[in-house]
């Protein structure tokens, strides 16, 4: 459902590839859904200050989602360090209520 929620946005801004938005809502929820807690919310928008798309991620568990050292040989794990090279930046903040906004600003 987050894909197509992002597809959905990107089409509406006549935004015609959204690969790479689907890729890192993709591996932001998933890491929701497998170390956050709660339920999970998604919003997509236009940073006001340089037009570009933001991608957030929402959810109420206090755990911080961090890149892992290389492991050559472990078969999960490495999401989130290929999500950081396709983004221009990302990055986790608190909630004053709990819980965190994980956050990845395309290219």
């Amino acid at each position: 459902m987050a894909r197509r929620f992002l597809a959905e946005r990107f089409a509406e801004w006549g935004i015609p590839d959204d690969y790479v938005g689907r890729l890192v809502v993709c591996e932001l929820v998933t890491n929701a859904y497998r170390h956050g807690e709660g339920p999970i919310v998604v919003r997509v928008f236009h940073d006001e200050r340089d037009g570009l798309v933001v991608v957030e991620v929402w959810d109420g568990g206090e755990g911080r989602p961090m890149i892992q050292p290389d492991n050559y040989a472990a078969t999960s794990g490495r999401g989130l360090a290929m999500m950081a090279e396709l983004v221009r930046a990302w990055g986790v903040r608190p909630l004053n209520e709990g819980g965190k906004v994980t956050w990845a600003k395309l290219r």
